[in-house]
C-alpha cells in the first residue's frame, strides 16, 4: 500500500491547462521534492494535495484512503499539514499563540464544555501546551515564544510557521519552497530542520522549492515538472542531468 499517491492529476483554470496527467508516489519516510522552472504548476499541485483547488481530472489517495473532494480540514485532520510560501501567520498574536492555533484540529471539547472551563477542557488544554512547548523545543524557539509576529525577522517567521504545522502532528508535511527569502545561513539550519523532522519526528516530506543545493541535500527522491507536465523523477543526480529538465532550466542548446 503507497503511503502517499497522486494519479493522473489534471487541472485547468478556464482554458488554461495548469498541471496535465501529473503521477506520482511519496514512500513513508522519505522527504520528495518537486522540482520546475516558474509557472510549473508546483504550488497548484500543493494546492490539489491540500483540497484548496479540487481535480478537474485525476485521484489522490493518502494511507490507502482516497481524500480526493474532501474538504481542506478533513484532510488536516488524517494528518496532513502544510505550509506556504507567502507566510501566513497572524502577527498580532504571539509565537505561542500562533502555535497553539495548529492544535485547532485536536479539539474535542464543546462549545459548552469551553465556557464553563470543564476539567476536560483543562486537561486538553494542558496536551495543547505540552505539544506546543515540545515543537517551541524542537525548533529552538524558546527565545521568541512570547514575541509578536510582526516584530520578528522574517527567517524567524519561517520557522514559526514551520512549527504551527508541525503542531497538527503530521504524519505528511508539505512544505512550499521552505528557503524563499531566506539567507544562506538561514537555509542552512531549515535543512537541518527538514532533515530532523525526517530522522527524529518520523515524518514523511514533500517538498516544492528552488534552491537546488538545498534539494540535492534533503531529498530522497525528486520530480520536475514544466508548463504542468511531468519531465523526469528520480534522485537529485538524475533528474539534475536528464536533458529534458536541463532545456526546461536554459533552453534549447543553439
Amino acid at each position: 500500500m503507497s503511503f502517499f499517491k497522486a494519479e493522473n492529476l489534471s487541472i485547468q483554470f478556464g482554458g488554461v491547462k495548469a498541471v496535465t496527467n501529473v503521477s506520482f508516489e511519496v514512500q513513508q519516510g522519505e522527504v520528495f521534492t518537486i522540482i520546475g522552472p516558474n509557472g510549473a504548476g508546483k504550488t497548484t499541485i500543493f494546492n490539489l494535495i491540500s483540497l484548496i483547488y479540487p481535480p478537474t481530472s485525476g485521484r489522490i489517495t493518502f494511507e490507502g484512503r482516497e481524500i480526493t473532494g474532501m474538504t481542506p480540514h478533513r484532510v488536516a485532520n488524517l494528518g496532513i499539514a502544510r505550509t506556504f510560501q507567502n507566510i501566513e501567520l497572524f502577527e498580532h498574536a504571539s509565537v505561542l499563540q500562533n502555535l497553539l492555533i495548529g492544535r485547532h484540529n485536536h479539539t474535542a471539547t464543546r462549545l459548552w464544555q469551553e465556557l464553563l472551563f470543564m476539567p476536560s477542557v483543562r486537561r486538553a488544554e494542558i496536551e495543547h501546551r505540552e505539544a506546543v512547548e515540545k515543537v517551541i523545543d524542537f525548533l529552538d524557539l524558546q527565545h521568541h515564544r512570547d514575541s509578536m509576529v510582526a516584530g520578528l525577522p522574517y527567517g524567524v517567521r519561517k520557522v514559526v510557521e514551520l512549527g504551527r504545522a508541525l503542531c497538527i502532528g503530521p504524519k505528511l508535511l508539505l512544505l512550499d519552497e521552505p528557503s524563499s527569502g531566506l539567507n544562506p545561513e538561514e537555509t542552512d539550519d531549515m535543512a537541518f530542520w527538514i532533515e530532523d523532522i525526517k530522522k527524529d519526528l518520523g515524518v514523511t516530506v514533500l517538498m516544492v522549492e528552488h534552491d537546488m543545493s538545498l534539494v540535492s541535500r534533503v531529498s530522497d527522491r525528486v520530480l520536475a515538472l514544466a508548463q504542468g507536465e511531468m519531465l523526469s523523477i528520480g534522485t537529485s543526480r538524475e533528474v539534475q542531468s536528464d536533458p529534458k529538465v536541463i532545456e526546461a532550466y536554459l533552453g534549447k542548446p543553439e
